[in-house]
């Protein structure tokens, strides 16, 4: 008989690794690797739940709002593991997460694998052997509230996109896609860009000088600050409509300036210290990293990514160096604290920590605080410089930034003095302009004479437009200065400044903006980011967030037809509401026929849908830019339209790629529409076909095509009737009697025409249309070219050009060529010698590969490598992308085997076609089954206890059944 282990389910394989070796023997530790249920798409159905209640969400909204749950294709391999290790164990702890994705994943298990023997429920914050130890001592029931939280979530989010992503197919374009908290935040890149586009730029000059005390020679910069005791404006003074918001303020002009700049370099002039104050100086550190603050921090000094960040404190936290990386408490434990303070005091000296530990509170609207800060793991903290030989690229970078934000956080406030000077000048001597004019100077000087945290970190700031706003004052020396006191003038320079718009978003602060707003979670910004990323809304410039037309069309019918729902108060809201929920204050049912059907307070989804009305889409997806041209956003893509006279038919000229929206004035615009308009070249006539080559320069790029060329016609020289037409590549002229023969067969020449394809081929990278020859045309018109027969099977094999570049083809194999030139020079011996080479060898050169040791489970090298789909992790077996945004060069030997070990787990990607028929056999078989399921799911949710927190053995065990369709594994994204 086997010996009985306590049965431990964490989420991912890494985690699970890691605690294994914790709990020892007497543990067995297994992954779920995320979700092993979800709810599955309408399409996947069973077909006589199609078209009952479920059919359209797969949720049944007049019952309960309960959900249909199946687990999905790729995790049924990971169920039957966790079944098998279920039979041998005497204890169940469901480990994971400790929020409401966790929580609901921990029922997700109990639902599936009905355990027999007790459970319980197990969190931890960090993945320590102490941390560990202490978990499985302190266990809990499951929080069915959490669970209610989370699936009211799900729910929600999939009445969102499936009732108003349709109104967006129809009105704008297909593809595209809506939801509570991606519309939010597409909203408020697109307000920032408007804000941009209606911003008018002013000028406005200033002076800089450069004095010099009479009896020394330590030189410090002063800068204009009053004339004749109005301020002098800069740019905050002025609002976004370019006009000053002070009466009392004065824009000094380039004139102005100039002439008082050639005054004050007069000998004559007297400038003198009026003022001098000395107060003192403290600047207090920054509160430990919470998620928001982690990903803003790391994107500003790393230049990480939200997704990259969290990709690594993932790798982190499982991998036991840090605390859980999703949290919006800024507090740290007794023992956090206790290891901060004595860590600095041992870097630092004893004097760098206050007498009193610090606390921090959460300045986030709608905090969750159910976990302390992210912090090192650990009673005692590791240093970056004792994790050097263990850590390494960005897994190094994120620690040492977290631990230096931690220790930080414990130390002294920065003390010092800011010296603040005002300084005069004139009256300006009579002859000069302005006459009689007083200047007023002001220079000032911070001096840091108690480091305290500053010794650790300082944290860093998100450009503005107006930095003087917020930005801390840099260390800087004035000399001994005293009221009185005479200077001198060395240098004087008057300055042109414009106002600037404000600034875009980055991801760091499109992060802190959701965050203030209540916008979403912890968890989800950076799925916000990426998914407003891959839907086409936003383009990444740089570090700009730069919103795409499309995105304006969507906001404008989400804000005339939806207006609550991309309310930011409105979406903030719903998480209080869910939090609410979470809290056990709030019933989930009540919550969505409110939300869905509408009550006193707010209207509902389900009625705003049925009372669309009409949608004018052309007008949606139009802008005027003047009272002569409109911008339109088309089914492939923007351009302008304007009138021409003697024309009907408006004409169209599409915008560059490259143009962002607040670049298109109506002057951009005008000049768009007054470009020489590029036309069709043609090159010649194919001898072979007879038909005309003309190179042309489409929407996709520029290429090459043929098409009929223009008949010829006779005229009679009397009349000018047309006698006959002959086609231009034939060179000849017909009779009368010829044409009327030759008649039907015209006729019918139109209908040939349409139903042959032209043919195109378009140009290499390396070709202009304006200067490609007929020859090279041609060539490219031929493509494929046959470079020869395989000797071994006698295959043809092509050189062509396609999507990912140039390649050559036998059968079905296919290998790169070097590039474009090569398809039409590479031999049968030179193409033999490819198909020689590995799949994608010849791509190594240019790819960042990597080889590290044997994987430790298959024993087989493991290898980075460029695929045409991106670069991935292989040893040979096993393929594992590496993540998108996750840089290449940080991928080290421990992120390549834990890559290689999650995509194991989840199993094969795909089954094999033939497999498809026999997973519906059996269905098909059981009506009865289906039947019951259907019957479970729609009254499950009166079975579901109302009590916060039930024994979690307890839990209804048919509550939801898993079904056979497939649906997404992973944590839904908010």
């Amino acid at each position: 008989m086997p010996s009985t282990k306590k049965l431990v389910i964490v989420e991912s394989p890494a985690k699970a690794k890691t605690i294994g070796k914790y709990l020892g023997d007497a543990y067995e530790v297994q992954a779920s690797v995320g979700h092993i249920r979800d709810l599955v798409e309408p399409k996947n159905l069973p077909a006589e739940l199609k078209k009952g209640p479920l059919g359209k969400f797969s949720i049944d909204v007049d019952n309960g709002f309960e959900p249909y749950y199946v687990v999905s294709e790729e995790k049924k391999r990971t169920v039957a593991d966790l079944k098998r290790a279920l039979k041998n164990a005497d204890e169940l702890f469901l480990a994971t997460d400790e929020d409401r994705e966790g929580e609901a994943i921990a029922w997700h298990l109990l639902q599936v694998l009905k355990p027999t023997v007790p459970v319980k429920r197990m969190v931890f914050h960090e993945i320590t052997p102490e941390a560990i130890a202490r978990a499985t001592e302190s266990t809990r029931e499951l929080d069915t509230a959490l669970v209610d939280a989370q699936e009211t979530r799900r729910i929600l989010d999939r009445l969102y996109g499936y009732e108003v992503s349709p109104v967006l197919w129809r009105k704008v374009g297909p593809g595209l896609s809506a939801g509570r908290v991606q519309s939010a935040a597409t909203r408020l890149v697109v307000d920032r860009e408007r804000e941009r586009l209606a911003f008018v730029s002013a000028s406005y000059w200033d002076l800089d000088t450069t004095l010099t005390p009479l009896d020394a020679d330590t030189a410090f910069t002063a800068r204009l600050n009053r004339l004749d005791g109005r301020k002098i404006a800069s740019g905050r003074d002025f609002d976004d409509r370019g006009q000053l918001k002070a009466e009392a303020t004065v824009a000094l002009d380039e004139s102005g300036a100039t002439s008082l700049a050639a005054a004050l370099r007069d000998p004559a002039i007297d400038v003198i210290v009026r003022k001098v104050e000395s107060k003192p100086y403290t600047r207090r550190p920054a509160a430990p990293f919470t998620t928001s603050t982690l990903q803003q921090e790391a994107a500003r000094k790393l230049r990480f990514t939200a997704r990259q960040t969290m990709s690594v404190a993932q790798s982190l936290y499982e991998n036991g160096y840090i605390t859980y990386m999703r949290t919006d408490s800024s507090s740290l434990s007794q023992q956090a604290v206790a290891a901060a303070r004595s860590q600095a005091a041992d870097l630092y000296g004893a004097d760098t920590v206050p007498e009193a530990p610090r606390t921090y509170a959460s300045k986030s609207k709608n905090a969750q605080e159910a976990h302390e800060a992210i912090r090192p793991a650990g009673d005692t903290f590791r240093t970056p410089s004792a994790l050097e030989g263990t850590l390494r690229g960005n897994d190094w970078k994120l620690y040492d930034l977290i631990w230096k934000r931690t220790i930080a956080s414990q130390m002294a406030d920065a003390r010092g003095q800011t010296a603040s000077v005002t300084i005069e000048a004139g009256p300006t001597p009579a002859s000069a302009t302005p006459a009689g004019v007083v200047a007023e100077f002001a220079a000032s000087g911070t001096v840091i004479t108690f480091r305290g945290f500053l010794a650790a970190y300082e944290e860093g700031q998100d450009e503005d437009r107006d930095t003087e706003k917020t930005a801390e004052p840099a260390e800087s020396k004035l000399p001994p200065l005293t009221e009185g006191q005479k200077l001198g003038v060395t240098a004087v320079e008057a300055k042109g400044h414009e106002t600037s718009p404000p600034s875009r978003y980055t991801e760091a602060s499109l992060v802190k903006a959701l965050e203030e707003r209540g916008i979403g979670r912890p968890s989800t910004y950076a799925a916000i980011i990426s998914t407003i990323v891959d839907r086409g809304y936003v383009t990444p410039r740089g570090t700009a967030l730069v919103p795409n037309w499309i995105a304006f069309s969507v906001v404008r019918l989400l804000e005339e037809y939806f207006a609550d729902l991309v309310e930011y108060d409105f979406t903030a809201e719903m998480e209080s509401d869910l939090d609410r929920i979470a809290g056990g204050e709030a019933d989930r049912t009540d919550w969505l026929k409110g939300f869905y059907f509408g009550d006193a307070t707010q209207p509902g989804l389900r009625p705003v849908i049925d009372n669309l009305g009409e949608i004018d889409a052309k007008a949606l997806n139009s802008m005027a830019i003047t009272d002569d041209i409109t911008l339109r956003i088309g089914k492939y893509g923007p351009y302008l339209e304007v009138a021409e006279e003697g024309s009907e038919t408006p004409r169209r000229v599409n915008l560059p790629q490259e143009l962002a929206p607040d670049e298109l004035t109506p002057a951009k615009a005008q000049e768009l529409i007054d470009a020489p308009v590029v036309s069709d070249r043609v090159l010649g006539l194919n001898p072979e076909t007879g038909k005309q080559v003309v190179a042309k320069d489409g929407r996709f790029g520029p290429y090459v095509t043929e098409i009929d060329p223009e008949p010829e016609e006779t005229v009679d020289a009397a009349t000018g009737e047309v006698l006959a037409t002959a086609p231009a590549a034939a060179g000849g002229t017909a009779t009368a009697t010829a044409t009327a023969t030759k008649a039907p067969a015209r006729k019918a020449a139109p209908k040939k025409a349409t139903a042959e394809k032209p043919r195109t081929a378009s140009l290499f990278k390396s070709m202009d249309p304006a200067t490609v020859d007929l020859a090279t045309a041609l060539r490219l018109l031929d493509l494929p070219r046959v470079v020869g027969d395989d000797p071994e099977s006698g295959e043809p094999i092509t050189a062509q050009n396609g999507r990912y570049g140039a390649y050559l083809k036998k059968g079905t194999d296919t290998r790169s060529l070097d590039g474009e030139d090569q398809i039409f020079e590479i031999d049968l011996a030179g193409a033999l010698a490819k198909f020689a080479e590995p799949k994608y060898g010849a791509r190594k050169a240019s790819s960042a590969l990597k080889e590290f040791d044997a994987d430790p489970e298959s024993g087989k090298p493991i290898k980075v490598k460029d695929g045409r789909f991106g670069p991935y992790v292989t040893d040979g077996t096993t393929n594992a992308t590496i993540p998108r945004g996750e840089d290449v060069e940080s991928v080290d030997f421990e992120r390549a085997v834990q890559l290689l070990a999650d995509k194991r787990a989840k199993g094969p990607g795909k089954k094999p076609a033939a497999r498809k028929p026999a997973a519906k056999k059996p269905a098909a078989k059981k009506p009865a089954a289906t039947a019951a399921a259907k019957k479970t799911a729609t009254t499950a949710a009166a079975k579901k206890p109302a009590a916060k927190k039930p024994a979690a053995t307890k839990a209804p065990a048919a509550k939801k059944p898993a079904a056979r369709t497939s649906a997404a594994a992973k944590k839904p994204a908010e």
